[in-house]
Order: structure tokens, then sequence, then C-alpha cells
């Protein structure tokens, strides 16, 4: 018994393949397995699925995490998609922050119109302009959870830029 038990344990999926089958009572123990058998079965809450003890994962079996939430749901399965800017504009940012964030109202090819932060010094992004849209929110800009990509498609890079440049589609300055 202890084997087939432990084996349970390693491996949860022979819980749904193979009973439970007790093992024969030696001694007084009869009366309180006869007690504990008769107890109703709850189903265990799904945020308390981790803390289960290992009576409830032997009666009720191990439950299915959640799935998480998407952070950029227009992206499904996707890492960028391309979209056409209907309005650009700039926003305030949430409290400790001041300064003016720029932002652009995107319509994307699957359809869904977001909202899109533009990273970077300048830009040249305008009306009708054809623009790549990556996930990633602007942590201080409220409803922003997409980036427009800098140097594809209508959206230059950022000129004078030496640091970090890969992040901001410029390209390696001549030597002098």
């Amino acid at each position: 018994m202890p084997l087939t038990f432990l084996r349970r344990l390693v491996r949860p999926s022979l819980l749904y393949r193979t009973p439970i089958i007790p093992c024969r009572p030696i001694g007084p123990a009869t009366a309180l397995q006869n007690a504990t058998s008769a107890l109703p079965v709850r189903p265990i809450p799904a945020s308390r699925a981790h803390k289960c003890t290992l009576i409830q994962v032997l009666r009720n079996g191990r439950s299915q995490q959640r799935v998480r939430k998407l952070r950029s749901p227009a992206l499904t399965n996707r890492p960028e998609m391309k979209g056409v800017c209907l309005k650009v504009g700039t926003t305030k940012p949430k409290k400790p922050n001041s300064g003016e964030r720029k932002i652009a109202r995107v319509r994307l090819s699957s359809g869904k119109v977001v909202t899109a932060y533009i990273p970077g010094e300048g830009h040249n992004v305008q009306q009708h302009s054809v623009v790549m849209v990556r996930g990633g929110r602007a942590q201080d800009c409220p409803g922003v959870k997409y980036h427009l990509v800098r140097g594809a498609l209508d959206l230059g890079g950022v000129g004078n830029r030496i640091t970090s440049r890969s992040k901001y589609g410029t390209k390696k300055p001549k030597a002098a």
C-alpha cells in the first residue's frame, strides 16, 4: 500500500485511472475509518487549489489551474501586428509623474482598435500612417497596453540616438 500511495503522489494522473483500494483494517481503526468515509466531500475552491492537503488530493483529485489573463489581448499568439493610425495625441501620466506622453489610437489588421505608446523623443506618426504594434504597457499611462515599433513601416527611428539604438530603430553612427 505505501508504495502505490507514493506513486499516486508523484503521478497524479494515476488517480483518475485506478481506483483507490483500501487496505484491510487492523484493530480498533475500523471505527475511525468508517467515520471518515461518512464525511461529506466538499469541492475545493480554485483560489486554494495549491494549498490542498494530502487527503483532499486523494479524495477529489487535482484541479487544473486557471489560465492566466493575457497582458496584451489584441495580439493573441503574435509578437506584433500591423495597424493604421486613427488619431495621434498626448496624455498625462499617473499621479507622481508629470509630462506629456505621446500615444496613438491604432486599428489593427484584425479590426481591433487599441491605444499604443510612441516611445522615444519625437516621432513622425500622423493619421493614416501604417505602423507596427507590439505588446508592452506604458507603466504610467492607464489603459495603454501596447507600444509602437520604432524604425518599422511608416514610423521612423529616433534621430541622434547613441545608446539602446536597437529599441528605437536607429543605425550606428558613422565613425568620424
